[in-house]
């Protein structure tokens, strides 16, 4: 899972746009929002929290012109709680996404650019401001992983 994460990190000649996308108020739904707010921008790695209307953020995201354009949500991977995965959005057709207006995949019409999902199983989505304790503490180490990039050039970091 991280693997793939890190193979994007990688790409240093690569501009990558981390989209946190969430609802605060729905406890775990708000991962997305919760890590795009705390990455560490640089050169080759940017970030925008657009909560729950990514829609509205279509002309900011193409006037920012990411290389690799990573959406960071929570979806219902059928996994256990606090497991994440990069997704290409031919993988997401059968995952279900919690508080958008519009399909990520018909989102993706919009881009040119490859468009990615790192897609983190909730806990709970029950109304409510914290994330659960397992979703936080996975959410902290990919932080960490997309943070660490521009300190430790070339050395991989596994969660």
């Amino acid at each position: 899972m991280h693997d793939d994460l890190n193979k994007i990190l990688f790409q240093k000649d690569k501009k990558k746009l981390f989209v946190g996308i969430g609802n605060l108020l729905k406890m775990d739904d708000g991962v997305g929002v919760y890590i795009s707010k705390r990455i560490r921008t640089n050169d080759s790695i940017l970030s925008l929290t657009v909560e729950a209307s990514i829609e509205n953020y279509i002309g900011k995201i193409v006037s920012l012109n990411p290389d690799i354009l990573i959406l960071i949500d929570c979806v219902d991977l059928k996994a256990i709680t606090g497991t994440f995965k990069l997704l290409s959005l031919r993988q997401i057709q059968d995952l279900t996404f919690n508080t958008h207006n519009i399909s990520l995949r018909r989102l993706s019409e919009f881009f040119t650019m490859p468009v990615y999902v790192l897609g983190i199983q909730p806990e709970k989505i029950d109304f409510g401001e914290n994330l659960s304790y397992l979703v936080k503490n996975v959410a902290d180490k990919i932080i960490k992983l997309i943070n660490k990039q521009e300190v430790h050039h070339g050395c991989r970091i596994s969660l």
